[in-house]
């Protein structure tokens, strides 16, 4: 977390959206001899704190982290100084910048500056009293809310420590050490790689924020005839204590019993916030009969996809998984725009999936229920064309489920590859070559008739557009349970061949439904983050 400076500016600078009255002023630049940067701010009456963020020769956008970001809490003769002697300029270098000011506490800030480097350049040797820790913060948006939260400990990407400001992270730190593997780094790190360069989407859900999440609502089983329905309801999706509860229900415990065989369900919705997002598979309105029975379990799925996308970076969730029989959690990411065409041409990011059973086998004999967790990408030139198989993994959990405790779920997504974590530990690490997914999927063999859509693209195609985020709790369906598993201490109630597969299901609900124990049947996720590359 930011040390206590940065959140009071980070802050105070929502304030100065509403509120005028003083004017940020550009510093003054100077070169340092033999090397380094001083960027000086007048000493205005009444300002108690200035921070400098900035980068060399990339452009910040309006109040975007820079490569480096500092406050000064004190003046020196008169001025608010930072020096970096860590870098070295040259003549026609740019340094790109902007300035929060706190004036009489309020925060003010100049955005979108730039200060080139001069051909002649007259240097200065600062004392070394005035050297000033560099401290890299997140970008300030308008996410953070006008008043001081209360600072909510969790683990870093380096793993390990609660306090990653304090070298939590597993690169070493102790004594209030920080490393260049947790963020925030020490002003050695490189600033330009992950996860030196800051944060660029965070949630450690102290509320539900609607500004980041919507809902999807939709009865249409995700293309799996999934058994639950989606909406936006208190019951199954809601926040206590800093984590973020997704927890399917039954839908008979909403509408009643008989609804399911003869209710009408309707998700039109009237305005934008309640609007049906997905009308295949019948999903903005059904009926339900005595054999096509309504989804008889209600849940939540959250996304980001017009709130926040990305491409390349790495993403972290830290999160417990649902346990109980037939639940299937998943936390992954799916492309912002099919540039590729139809799924899966253009592309799907599974993190994290578990199966909530706590006996379930499959015709090997091996466990794949809550002690095992999966990640995997789906790729293909079109749907069943899928290569899923070469960029698959499972593992199992080192103690107890991944039901009984809380892990990390990680994914670093770059321009050649992508790699997947578990608790910081590489599980999956896929590049598919100079040639790209095409001939990594052996298409151009198994498939010689088919067009290779991401011809001409870059070689990580499909995944070289931007994702966005999704978190849900589905239950049952006709794919992800397979016919050949066996569960204990009762058999899989529905074949996936049923045109009655959700009525079987129902119908044997007094077997699964008492393992479904309460809270401990939802998604717990203590945060997400996303740093960029």
């Amino acid at each position: 977390m930011p040390e206590e400076t940065t959140m009071i500016a980070i802050v105070a600078l929502l304030f100065s959206t509403a509120v005028s009255g003083y004017n940020v002023k550009e510093p003054t630049f100077s070169i340092l001899s033999p090397q380094g940067l001083r960027m000086a701010y007048p000493g205005d009456s009444g300002v108690s704190l200035v921070a400098f963020h900035y980068s060399i020769n990339t452009f910040l956008s309006g109040v975007t982290a820079g490569q480096y970001n500092v406050d000064v809490t004190s003046p020196t003769n008169g001025e608010w100084v930072h020096e970096n002697t860590a870098i070295s300029l040259k003549s026609g270098d740019t340094v790109y910048y902007w300035v929060l000011v706190i004036h009489n506490g309020l925060g003010y800030q100049n955005t979108e500056l730039k200060w080139t480097v001069p051909s002649e350049v007259k240097t200065t040797k600062a004392p070394p009293s005035l050297l000033t820790t560099l401290k890299p913060a997140p970008p300030v948006t308008d996410d953070f809310i006008a008043t001081v939260p209360a600072v909510k400990t969790t683990s870093s990407p380096g793993g390990g420590g609660s306090d990653p400001g304090n070298g939590g992270g597993n690169g070493g730190g102790s004594g209030g050490t920080v490393s260049c593997d947790a963020y925030p780094c020490q002003s050695s790190c490189d600033m330009t790689i992950p996860p030196c360069n800051g944060l660029i989407f965070e949630d450690t859900f102290d509320d539900l924020d609607f500004t980041k999440w919507e809902h999807e609502i939709t009865a249409g089983g995700g293309g799996n005839w999934e058994f639950q329905l989606y909406h936006n309801n208190r019951s199954n999706s809601y926040v206590r204590d800093g984590v973020l509860y997704i927890k399917p229900t039954l839908t008979a415990d909403h509408y009643g019993d008989s609804f399911l065989t003869s209710g009408r369900l309707d998700l039109w919705g009237s305005s934008p916030a309640d609007m049906c997002t997905g009308n295949k598979d019948w999903g903005c309105e059904r009926s339900g009969s005595a054999s096509n029975i309504l989804n008889p379990i209600e849940s939540a799925r959250l996304r980001t996809v017009n709130t926040f996308s990305f491409k390349h970076g790495r993403v972290e969730v830290e999160a417990k998984m649902p346990t109980g029989d037939w639940i299937w959690p998943a936390i992954w990411l799916l492309p912002k725009y099919n540039a590729y065409g139809g799924w899966p041409a253009s592309g799907e990011i599974d993190i994290v999936e578990v199966r909530g059973n706590e006996q379930l086998y499959d015709s090997s004999g091996n466990s794949v229920g809550i002690d095992q967790m999966g990640s995997t990408m789906h790729w293909g030139p079109y749907w069943p064309l899928n290569g899923y198989e070469r960029t698959h993994t499972t593992r199992y959990a080192s103690t107890g489920t991944f039901g009984s405790e809380f892990h990390k779920y990680g994914l670093t997504w770059t321009e050649d590859s992508m790699t997947f974590y578990l608790d910081d530990q590489e599980i999956l690490h896929v590049d598919p070559g100079k040639n790209g997914f095409w001939e990594y999927g052996n298409f151009h063999k198994d498939a010689p008739n088919a067009d290779n859509p991401w011809q001409g693209a870059t070689k990580l195609a499909p995944f070289d557009q931007e994702f966005y985020i999704i978190m849900n709790v589905a239950v049952g369906g006709t794919n992800y349970f397979s016919d050949d598993f066996t569960n204990l201490p009762y058999s899989k109630p529905w074949s996936n061949q049923s045109p009655t597969a959700a009525l079987d299901f129902w119908n044997a609900r007094n077997q699964w439904y008492p393992t479904w124990n309460g809270e401990d049947a939802a998604l717990q996720v203590n945060y997400v983050r996303v740093w960029a590359n």
